[in-house]
């Protein structure tokens, strides 16, 4: 939403402002098809040469993540900490064979289906059942930190993909100025081809010419570069509920106490989507 009202924000007061000042929209309108042709053709070819079809298909949903925002709220933060801590417990009252039918089939499971929000984040539960599988396959033998090692590196390597579009965006915001010059140069060339027009069209095509610069640089800095920021801010708000499933985890095997695993995972969530230590104990009480 505020993504939205940002770019329409922008483009009011870019043109709006310009208007303002005595400048003829007729002119830029004008040209604005012609350079963006260039200009985004070349954007989306560069793209295209330095990506899969994979990580395309990835950039395009990454543009609904800007404008939608992150995928969970504070209450999924909460069930994410009372599904791992259901889990937990139950490893711990009846031992590992009592998780193996929710761990190795979450879908039929009743614990994974009274958070379906969750169970629809297939990463997030591959990252609860996963190390309980491995507990569950080892009779519960295995240590901690081995199993936090093993955590960590699937998270790294989730974050990883999850991170590429965000780099590809904020690579061509990069490049949108340099290209914006090529169709500046390009407009040029065009013009010396008539340099025996008379002065008005002259100044109408060199006009023309500059408008790619301008939208090179409006493009990089005023739309595609706080896109890719945004998108580095959702995904690092994204990121924030696998912490959440790992400190859980972690901090039991470690033997810690319930309100001690509770207050460790609470406590890694950004105040946006923290609850409050007594609003998370109430809703764990309930379950």
């Amino acid at each position: 939403m505020y993504a939205v009202i940002g770019i329409v924000l922008l483009i009011v007061m870019v043109f709006g402002g310009f208007a303002i000042t005595g400048g003829a929209l007729g002119p830029v309108m004008h040209a604005i098809p012609h350079e963006m042709l260039i200009i985004g053709g070349a954007g989306v070819a560069a793209l295209v040469t330095g990506n899969s079809l994979h990580e395309l298909k990835a950039i395009g949903g990454s543009f609904k993540k800007v404008f939608k925002g992150p995928r969970h709220n504070k209450q999924d933060h909460i069930d994410a900490i009372a599904l791992t801590t259901k889990l937990m417990r139950l490893l711990r009252a009846e031992g590992p064979l009592a998780l193996e039918a929710h761990v190795q089939e979450p879908e039929n499971s009743p614990i994974f289906a009274e958070f379906p929000n969750l169970l629809a984040n297939k990463p997030l539960i591959d990252l609860i059942c996963d190390p309980l599988t491995l507990l569950v396959v080892s009779s519960g033998s295995l240590d901690a930190y081995a199993v936090e090692e093993v955590m960590d590196n699937a998270m790294k390597t989730h974050f990883h993909e999850l991170q590429e579009p965000q780099h590809a965006l904020q690579g061509l915001a990069d490049a949108l100025p340099a290209l914006g010059i090529v169709a500046a140069v390009l407009g040029v060339v065009k013009t010396m081809g008539s340099i025996d027009e008379p002065p008005s069209v002259l100044g109408g095509m060199i006009g023309s010419a500059l408008v790619g610069t301008f939208l090179g640089v409006l493009l990089a800095y005023g739309i595609v570069g706080p896109m890719a920021s945004r998108l580095k801010q959702v995904l690092d708000q994204d990121e924030q509920i696998f912490h959440v499933v790992k400190q859980v985890i972690i901090a039991s095997l470690h033997g810690h106490p319930q309100p001690l695993v509770v207050e460790s995972a609470r406590s890694s969530l950004g105040e946006s989507v923290r609850p409050r230590l007594t609003e998370l104990l109430d809703s764990l009480r309930g379950r």
